[in-house]
């Protein structure tokens, strides 16, 4: 009888007996991934995979609605786009041995693949965090090989995008995004992420149509301080400077 060790099952690894090795490795993995590759430090953009480049946009036979909410969101890759490259810039020019930030997305479409194209135009390194998803298994070619990471747990996924983060952009996005976005800031709010994490909220139109955050203080759910937690701007030079000044004062 020739019995197959447990760590080669595939029935076994794949099974509900197996969950927790299966979470263990999606910690493991990239822990192992990004400690050969000596990056300890991301910044972290998030944003919509619906936003389409400029050579989709140009290519957009949809109808006139589907032209207009496209157009809204073209602005936001391209704004991805030039601030992924200008922080890959900057972060290049610090004298150190090894790059101190990688730009890191989502590994999808739009706002993530322009984060990595930005980066990677560059000639940065540029980390992805996927998520298993019937309906965005698109490759992403930007992003560095040996830092794409495909996951298939939320939870596991998200404790890589905060724990090396040291700033993150949020894009205008769908309930993902929002969901990212504030499990950050809980996190931040309850004292669970202590180090400086400068937050760049970018899309005054959007993001002022889509939250009034001024009614979470009126009702007092939150203290006008925690206002003070993101940064909100529709510029990628006050994007830009928010978080490298944020970063050098550390």
């Amino acid at each position: 009888m020739n019995t197959e060790k447990a760590y080669k099952n595939l029935d076994f690894l794949t099974s509900k007996d197996a969950r927790s090795l299966r979470i263990l490795a999606e910690y493991l993995h990239p822990k192992a991934q990004f400690e050969q590759e000596k990056v300890s430090n991301t910044i972290v953009i998030f944003g919509s995979a619906r936003a389409p480049s400029p050579e989709e946009l140009n290519n957009n036979d949809g109808s006139k609605e589907g032209r207009e909410k496209n157009q809204k969101l073209a602005k936001y890759y391209d704004a991805t786009r030039m601030l992924s490259r200008k922080l890959t810039e900057w972060s290049m020019d610090i004298d150190k041995e090894e790059q101190k930030y990688v730009i890191c997305s989502g590994g999808g479409p739009g706002i993530m693949i322009a984060a990595n194209r930005g980066a990677r135009e560059a000639n940065g390194k540029t980390a992805s965090l996927r998520i298993s998803l019937p309906f965005e298994d698109a490759p992403n070619p930007y992003v560095n090989e040996e830092l794409d990471f495909e996951f298939h747990y939320f939870f596991t996924r998200k404790f890589w995008f905060s724990y090396l983060a040291k700033a993150l952009v949020i894009m205008p996005g769908g309930f993902g995004t929002l969901d990212e976005f504030f499990e950050v800031l809980t996190l931040i709010q309850t004292g669970k992420i202590k180090k400086n994490l400068p937050i760049v909220l970018f899309g005054k139109e959007y993001w002022n149509k889509l939250i009034n955050f001024e009614t979470l203080v009126e009702f007092g759910t939150i203290n006008k301080e925690d206002l003070d937690l993101f940064f909100l701007t529709d510029s990628v030079d006050e994007a830009y400077d928010h978080i490298t000044l944020s970063l050098n004062s550390k």
